[in-house]
């Protein structure tokens, strides 16, 4: 079973930064695409950054230049950092893990909230 536990949440101030950590427990991390989701309050949750097995990238165009999502292997760990922070990107982020056969989990969120 896979279980996936985010942190590095927190408040931050207009253009500061955080980094998030989702840690996979389980086997055959490096198969796993791994990405990250937000949600805010009334809104429905929206993909935010996906990263391959290979490696491959891609970004939703509101976070494109400020977030980058990387995976370090070795300790089953996908991270998020997130510069240039705005009061937009208030919201529960989250840790999703696929497999292309449909296996799929997810974390239990953690809170990002930028003030002015």
């Amino acid at each position: 079973q896979v279980r996936l536990v985010e942190s590095g949440g927190g408040s931050v101030q207009f253009g500061g930064s955080l980094r998030l950590s989702c840690v996979f427990s389980g086997y055959s991390f490096y198969l796993y695409t791994m990405e990250w989701y937000h949600q805010a309050p009334g809104n429905q949750r929206e993909l935010v950054a996906t990263i391959t097995s290979s490696g491959t990238t891609t970004y939703v165009d509101s976070v494109k230049g400020r977030f980058t999502i990387s995976r370090d292997n070795a300790k089953n760990t996908v991270y998020l950092q997130m510069n240039s922070l705005k009061a937009e990107d208030t919201a529960v982020y989250s840790c999703h893990a696929s497999l292309p056969l449909g296996h799929q989990y997810w974390g239990q969120g953690t809170q990002v909230t930028v003030s002015a």
